[in-house]
């Protein structure tokens, strides 16, 4: 086991009285988890759920679509439990696949935001994932942009980078724009983007912010946790490079569409169709809602809670407040296929 830090230490007591108790569980057990997060970011949670329950985590973790595919093939002799991943279009094509089971769960019902679970109990938002505008502060006034839509604007020619369309990141945001101009609307403007990228599209977020450092652009759309991890690096050059940057929350004002508020997304988690461990999934799915477990999502990742009232890290604090598209998050994945096939429409490579 790793060695417990100050945050972890405060977690123990904490689970075991309020949400252990809680549940139905009974101590100890075993409880297996697919796990599309890396290890690093759900292992020491794991690890002081199971000083905390005497629950054991047997924890596997891979590609999500990877894990989705073993847990259909696998079918009835799976041993997992819990299936964890990243993005509500993962999630949604998780349930389209027949392989997770709708559950009730009154605990996570009250702490979880309607918008941010499955409207059926398929899948519970754990983490918020914000996908705003990022900028170059040395070239770009922040006075100077306002939606996700302005970015085809004719100033922004030869300054805009993007990720490729095959990023699940980027297919929800689409996913979310179609759901609030429409589908005619929303090609268009991955059409205008296209048009003012300064580069092909590629590499991954960090390599979207590496170029607005580098001064190949001036522009992007990125989630923030890969800002936060450069300003907590404690490596000059990273913090030379987030010092560079700045967040822009876009879409904060205006009626209808216009003001519908920055793109967030979720990780999130939901009971696999033949998990064998109902009583002791209940309860690490329990656990990982609560307060200081989400404590330390936002500390350590700089992810957002989805649970109100928890602090949050100071790097988030730094990229100011902000409005959320208060849309329901399961609609990203029942929009998945039409933003896919608009992205390819627009060109979006």
């Amino acid at each position: 086991m790793i060695p417990l830090n100050p945050i972890n230490t405060f977690l123990l007591p904490v689970v075991a009285a309020i949400f252990f108790s809680a549940t139905t569980a009974q101590a100890g057990g075993i409880v297996n988890v697919y796990s599309a997060r890396k290890e690093a970011l759900i292992k020491p949670l794991l690890d002081d759920f199971t000083v905390a329950t005497g629950i054991q985590v047997n924890l596997i973790t891979g590609k999500a679509d990877a894990l989705l595919k073993r847990l259909q093939v696998e079918g009835s002799a799976t041993p997992a439990d819990l299936f964890i991943t990243v993005d509500a279009g993962r999630l949604h094509r998780a349930k389209e696949s027949g392989m997770l089971k709708p559950v009730s769960i009154p605990v996570l019902e009250q702490r979880i935001p309607e918008d941010l679970r499955d409207s059926e109990g398929y899948w519970y938002g754990l983490t918020l994932r914000a996908r705003p505008i990022i900028y170059a502060k040395e070239r770009v006034n922040p006075d100077e942009l306002s939606t996700y839509e302005a970015l085809v604007d004719a100033q922004w020619k030869g300054r805009l980078c993007l990720r490729s369309s095959q990023s699940v990141y980027n297919q929800s945001l689409v996913a979310a724009t179609i759901d609030a101009i429409g589908p005619e609307a929303s090609q268009q403007w991955m059409q205008g983007m296209v048009n003012n990228l300064a580069k092909a599209p590629s590499g991954g977020d960090t390599d979207q912010l590496k170029a607005l450092a580098a001064g190949v652009c001036d522009v992007t759309i990125a989630n923030t946790y890969y800002l936060g991890r450069l300003i907590n690096s404690s490596k000059p050059a990273d913090k030379a490079l987030a010092s560079k940057l700045s967040v822009f929350w876009p879409n904060q004002s205006g009626a209808g569409a216009v003001g519908r508020g920055a793109h967030f997304n979720v990780s999130g988690a939901g009971f696999t169709k033949y998990g064998k461990h109902p009583e002791q999934a209940q309860a690490l799915l329990e656990y990982l809602a609560s307060g200081p477990a989400q404590a330390w999502y936002a500390d350590i990742n700089n992810e957002y809670p989805v649970v109100q009232g928890v602090a949050i890290s100071p790097a988030l604090e730094g990229f100011g407040r902000y409005k959320m598209d208060s849309i329901a998050l399961e609609i990203l994945g029942q929009n998945n296929r039409q933003a896919v096939q608009l992205m390819d429409r627009a060109g979006w490579k």
